[in-house]
């Protein structure tokens, strides 16, 4: 999977009351390729008594799949896609989490503007 946790994001296509909603990203789950993010697909969970603790209603977020999700760009603040580049120096594979026209918006070398 290309995203971590605490990577902003946008949800695609989900409930229309979370739908196109950014958030970040709390916990992934790369067995199931779900992601669970903050204040989306909340539900609500009834608890019965149990022993001295009393009944509650709790409100928990659910995680959701990965491809209803997409990162958003830092610059740009709007979802975007993930390309990969090669640095020179130390011969990686790096990510960039922003669109061409970012680059070229703030006249910098790509090298420069690379997010680890």
């Amino acid at each position: 999977m290309k995203i971590r946790v605490w990577d902003l994001i946008q949800v695609m296509s989900w409930k229309e009351a979370d739908k196109w909603k950014q958030a970040k990203i709390l916990k992934v789950i790369k067995d199931e390729n779900r992601v669970l993010i903050e204040w989306v697909n909340i539900v609500t969970k009834h608890m019965k008594k149990m022993g001295a603790t009393p009944w509650q209603i709790l409100k928990i977020e659910k995680p959701i799949h990965i491809s209803n999700v997409m990162l958003v760009c830092p610059f740009t603040k709007k979802p975007t896609r993930l390309w990969t580049v090669k640095v020179e120096e130390k011969w990686k594979v790096k990510k960039f989490r922003f669109s061409k026209m970012a680059v070229k918006e703030l006249n910098k070398d790509p090298k420069d503007c690379i997010i680890k």
